[in-house]
């Protein structure tokens, strides 16, 4: 079993149209949003073992908020083929991993994200901004993930359920 977890970024800023979709940061709700499913993760001992995260300011801000809250030091990986991917794309990301990481978190954006819990789990499930998937894989090993794999939703979190 392999656990993957799935975060789309964090809410994003609109507000400087001068920048490309790629270069928008986190609006302050994204940052708040993104630390609180950050405190869910390690309220729920899902510590990733590695991330890997698309190249996308936003997504790399959502992972420096989820670095610093956990005081997490393993390996992060930014990656341009992570930027708007589909699930083809992960699932080729995926794949090329050790299997020495047990848990590994995406950061990442929709509509692909959604997609592949669906592939995975079967349902179609909402993944907001900083929403966190949290699946368990019937997989033993990273290289024979596809889109054939099946695996179990543990837990779905959204920042306005998480919201005081």
């Amino acid at each position: 079993m392999k656990t993957l977890l799935l975060m789309r970024h964090g809410k994003s800023s609109w507000k400087d149209d001068s920048l490309s979709d790629h270069e928008r940061p986190l609006k302050k709700r994204g940052r708040r949003d993104s630390k609180r499913i950050a405190q869910e993760l390690d309220k729920n001992d899902l510590y990733p073992h590695i991330i890997l995260s698309s190249s996308a300011t936003r997504a790399k801000e959502t992972a420096e908020i989820i670095i610093d809250t956990l005081d997490y030091e393993n390996r992060i990986i930014y990656s341009d083929q992570l930027y708007m991917a589909e699930p083809e794309d992960f699932i080729d990301v995926l794949s090329q991993l050790s299997d020495d990481y047990e848990v590994v978190l995406v950061i990442g954006h929709n509509p692909g994200m959604e997609a592949l819990i669906q592939i995975i789990e079967g349902d179609i499930e909402c993944l907001p901004t900083a929403g966190l998937g949290h699946l368990e894989l019937v997989l033993d090993s990273w290289q024979d993930f596809s889109l054939d794999t099946i695996g179990d939703l543990i837990g779905l979190w959204k920042p306005r359920d998480l919201r005081d």
